[in-house]
């Protein structure tokens, strides 16, 4: 085969039609119009493999890691019609980030590996930042604390589905300067509306979060940031009254904080006016808002 010119596959299937002998020039054209596992892509197959990438539906992984150590981070990609893929957000630091496509198409399962955690000092500790919703905002991302004191992240941890096409994974070493340990908030939710609301609760510093939910919990926040916030969600493009969100500490009945819910609007990561302290047992009740009128 002359050097850059191509056999089309149509030519090559001749050479070895019935009856003919192929000759030693058209093995090697066949073998160089092959390629082979250890060929790599060349610079422009990269960028139309890329650019093609683009065009697709399909979801990938955008993850940062900042722990400075070789770590294993291994996150597991389930979809329905490949087999699991598996990336490892450790490996050596990559601050400016790095992106990777998922096999497969959607929908997809996102679970993570027992994560190590052994480079660590005294008071150290990794944080872990992830998103798998894009209506989270970039500051309300889903947050944990892990190694040292604290739990790793268990095999089959989940991530939760993937609500859109991207999965934002972040990864940093901290020290915070002392020892952290787990608190737990038991958390009733109440709800004496006829529309479906759900909150989401962050504990101090962001360090802690949990997804939203319409029902109660039990958090596992950490005492060094012995606090929460709290968000709401509500579609009330079609309801025309307001509803209003209050966080009661359950122990006391003292008021806490309250969040306010608008009508004939798309509610999204509405957040509550305060927060809890150091609080063990929280009461959220959503109502319908009071409207008094001057005739009233």
């Amino acid at each position: 085969m002359e050097e850059n010119k191509l056999t089309t596959r149509d030519q090559l299937k001749t050479y070895f039609e019935t009856g003919k002998a192929p000759t030693q020039n058209q093995f090697s054209d066949l073998i160089d119009s092959l390629r082979h596992k250890e060929d790599g892509l060349t610079n422009k197959e990269i960028i139309t493999l890329a650019n093609r990438l683009e065009a697709i539906d399909n979801g990938f992984i955008g993850y940062v890691n900042n722990s400075t150590e070789d770590e294993e981070f291994p996150i597991v990609i389930s979809s329905q019609d490949e087999e699991d893929q598996i990336i490892d957000a450790g490996k050596g630091s990559n601050f400016e980030g790095v992106k990777q496509y998922f096999f497969g198409s959607a929908p997809y399962t996102i679970k993570a590996k027992k994560f190590s955690a052994e480079n660590l000092g005294e008071n150290e500790y990794y944080a872990l930042r992830y998103e798998t919703d894009p209506a989270y905002m970039f500051y309300n991302m889903m947050s944990r604390l892990f190694g040292n004191t604290l739990p790793s992240i268990p095999d089959g941890f989940d991530f939760g589905p993937l609500k859109g096409k991207r999965f934002y994974f972040e990864i940093s070493k901290r020290n915070y300067g002392q020892k952290i340990n787990i608190v737990n908030t038991n958390i009733k939710f109440i709800n004496k509306t006829d529309v479906f609301i759900e909150y989401m609760t962050y504990g101090g510093g962001n360090l802690w979060g949990h997804e939203y939910t319409s029902g109660d919990i039990v958090t596992d926040h950490y005492d060094i940031g012995d606090y929460l916030n709290f968000f709401y969600r509500a579609d009330l493009r079609k309801i025309g009254r307001s509803i209003e969100c209050r966080v009661y500490d359950e122990d006391t009945d003292l008021l806490l904080a309250t969040g306010y819910l608008a009508s004939n609007q798309n509610n999204i990561n509405i957040p509550c006016n305060g927060g809890t302290d150091k609080t063990r047992n929280v009461r959220i009740e959503c109502d319908y808002q009071n409207i008094i009128t001057e005739a009233e």
